[in-house]
């Protein structure tokens, strides 16, 4: 069974620093692309970050140059550092693997950003 668990959410003040982990069971997860989403009260769920197997890491326009996605294959591990925490990065990240035609989501980590 293949399961996606993330970590590291919490309430940060702007500014601040946040390091989120999505550990995968399975063992497609290095043959996955593997993003991480988020989704605002009353917004769609929209693309973070993206790392394909074996291809350039993509960012959305607004997290560029403040997040980065690294991924650790040994350890069926994904990581989302997001540095320079802004109060629009609000949100439920979570963690996306997709293999073939099949998406598999984790629960999802809340992340605050508030004086």
């Amino acid at each position: 069974q293949v399961q996606f668990v993330e970590s590291g959410g919490g309430l940060v003040q702007p500014g601040g620093s946040l390091r989120l982990s999505c550990v995968g069971s399975g063992s497609i997860f290095r043959f996955s692309r593997m993003s991480w989403y988020r989704q605002a009260p009353g917004k769609q769920r929209e693309l973070v970050a993206a790392a394909p197997a074996a291809s350039v890491i993509k960012y959305v326009d607004s997290v560029k140059g403040r997040f980065t996605l690294t991924r650790d294959n040994a350890k069926n591990t994904l990581f989302l550092q997001m540095n320079n925490l802004k109060p629009e990065d609000t949100a439920v990240y979570y963690c996306n693997s997709h293999f073939g035609d099949i998406d598999y989501w984790g629960q999802g980590t809340q992340v605050t950003v508030s004086s």
